[in-house]
């Protein structure tokens, strides 16, 4: 299959990589028709997906699976009059019915809107106001039915709400019985352009309201280089992203890319993460390929790994955060695989990434995507230098790339901002060593001025976390007379140095930071809590923070 979008599909350098990647973007690209019909057509027979979940369930599906799966379910949305651009919400979890909508989704040419279930009522009315949702099609136990039916009040362009069962409230329809009594499914005459929207991601709004982040239907092709080249994966691989199909890292690691490659995508659907049932998945099922964060790692090599037969894992990427040298280091001594770091964005594909022919530099996104026009802008413009820190910005002047957002929906204020003088600016700072090698510093609205120097939050934030007291922190800057800014650390303790937070600690933790990073950068004030503000994606709201120290 990947063979009908690149002219060439293996690359023996990153000179090499960067010489002779191209994507051939067919008109009105279609990843229902032109992909999982195409495998469908191809190999019926070719496992598609592997889906399991806590409860000891287990489904392999195939291709052919796929096709008449989404095919029942695209010709249901029709009759509940779903068509070409309208909006539908997929809060699905990880059931395997979010792999049927969505593609059905795009077979008639609708809007797919994935969320995470733990939107409350007023999120649900945000996102159904601000994006016209015609339709919610939800994970049928919990909370969110409860604040779905709490919400359609106050949606007026809301008409329909779908479960997935066990539970169905009152008004809701039964996902199951409606695809299994949908007639025949017809593709439409005119699904969609290559320009039109397929995709909407609310972003999990760090500094304000959730932006709605577009992509058009050519994005899944912007996934090849993330699946080939990043995951490394072929039609043997049995793939396994952690990741909720609410948040883009879905689309990242659980069905486009992987579904070009013709690699077997598993899903574990549960309630509660357990490094050991990970484990045991792997070890079960045989899977050759994960990406995580490297928080997940860190769990995962906390565990008696003994326990566990390993010996499949061909390749394990990460990405979300620095990854520490420490753990980088004991997960390649037992299980003799590196660790390839990646970066991108809701708006994006990869960007940055450490690819199969490259040495990996723990803690470093790699080296750009060849498919982007990467560079690193000073504040006045000014391309920096090696070691400068810059914001990382994608260069469109002589086109828009493939996999890179279309706009902000609704907003063009917002993509204006972002987007201009032939430059996308990511809002995220960097620096780029000797060898190319990107480094993360922090988002440029975190960064911290201090007595002339300029700190980013991730490093300190690191630095942090390799002491055994840490749980988990946010870096900002405080107010001060003198320079300026001095750097905070809001910290959570872990349970065995809860007892001994004050004076001794705080200076113990200081110190540390002084001995991992330069001694310029170490928390000047260091507050203990309980909890840190955070949006529903789980990201650290430091805006909050900043607003009540300045208070």
């Amino acid at each position: 299959m990947i063979e009908k979008f690149l002219s060439q599909t293996q690359f023996s350098s990153q000179e090499d990589f960067i010489r002779n990647l191209k994507i051939n973007i067919p008109d009105n690209f279609n990843f229902g028709y032109d992909i999982v019909d195409g495998w469908a057509a191809e190999e019926p027979d070719r496992k598609a997906m592997l889906w399991t979940n806590d409860k000891g369930e287990c489904r392999q599906f195939t291709f052919g699976d796929m096709k008449r799966f989404s095919d029942m379910t695209a010709s249901w949305f029709q009759s509940l009059g779903i068509g070409r651009g309208d909006k539908v919400m997929l809060i699905l979890k990880r059931r395997y019915e979010f792999w049927f909508s969505i593609i059905a989704l795009h077979k008639i040419g609708a809007v797919a809107i994935p969320a995470t279930h733990l939107l409350t009522k007023k999120d649900i009315v945000y996102r159904c106001k601000a994006a016209t949702i015609k339709a919610i099609v939800a994970a049928g136990e919990g909370e969110i039915l409860k604040h779905i039916s709490d919400a359609r009040p106050d949606c007026p362009g809301l008409e329909t709400v779908i479960s997935t069962g066990p539970e169905y409230p009152e008004g809701f329809l039964d996902f199951h019985k409606g695809i299994e009594s949908a007639g025949p499914f017809s593709r439409p005459a005119e699904v969609n352009t290559n320009d039109d929207i397929m995709l909407m991601y609310f972003t999990s709004g760090t500094t304000g309201e959730p932006k709605m982040v577009a992509h058009d239907f050519t994005y899944p092709l912007g996934h090849i280089v993330t699946a080939c080249y990043w995951h490394n994966l072929h039609r043997e691989s049995l793939h396994f992203t952690i990741a909720d199909t609410g948040w883009a890292k879905a689309a990242w690691g659980k069905i486009y890319g992987q579904m070009i490659a013709g690699a077997n995508i598993f899903v574990y659907d549960h309630v509660k993460f357990t490094p050991a049932d990970i484990l045991k998945k792997i070890h079960d099922y045989r899977i050759t390929s994960l990406c995580a964060p490297p928080t997940i790692y860190r769990f995962l090599i906390r565990e008696d790994l003994s326990k566990y037969d390993l010996s499949s894992l061909e390749y394990c990427t990460t990405a979300g955060e620095a990854l520490n040298y420490s753990v980088y280091e004991t997960f390649l001594k037992i299980t003799g695989i590196r660790l390839m770091e990646g970066f991108g964005q809701t708006e994006t594909t990869l960007t940055l990434g450490t690819f199969p022919w490259m040495n990996p530099k723990p803690g470093s996104m790699g080296v750009p995507n060849p498919q982007y026009d990467i560079d690193l802008l000073k504040p006045d413009g000014r391309p920096a230098e090696d070691g400068e820190q810059g914001q990382i910005v994608i260069r469109t002047d002589k086109g828009k790339p493939v996999g890179l957002f279309k706009e902000y929906y609704r907003d063009p204020e917002m993509t204006a901002k972002s987007w201009h003088n032939g430059c996308y600016y990511t809002g995220d700072l960097a620096w780029r060593d000797e060898d190319g090698y990107y480094w993360f510093v922090g988002r440029a609205d975190d960064v911290i001025k201090s007595s002339g120097y300029r700190i980013g939050p991730f490093e300190v934030e690191s630095a942090l976390m390799t002491h055994p007291a840490v749980v988990e922190c946010a870096i900002t800057g405080v107010p001060d007379e003198i320079r300026g800014q001095v750097v905070k650390a809001t910290i959570i303790l872990s349970r065995e140095y809860r007892e001994k937070a004050g004076p001794e600690l705080v200076k113990e933790l200081q110190d540390h930071v002084k001995k991992v990073t330069a001694p310029y950068k170490y928390p000047r004030v260091i507050e203990f809590v309980d909890e840190l503000p955070k949006t529903i994606s789980g990201k650290i709201r430091r805006v909050d923070i900043r607003e009540k120290d300045s208070k």
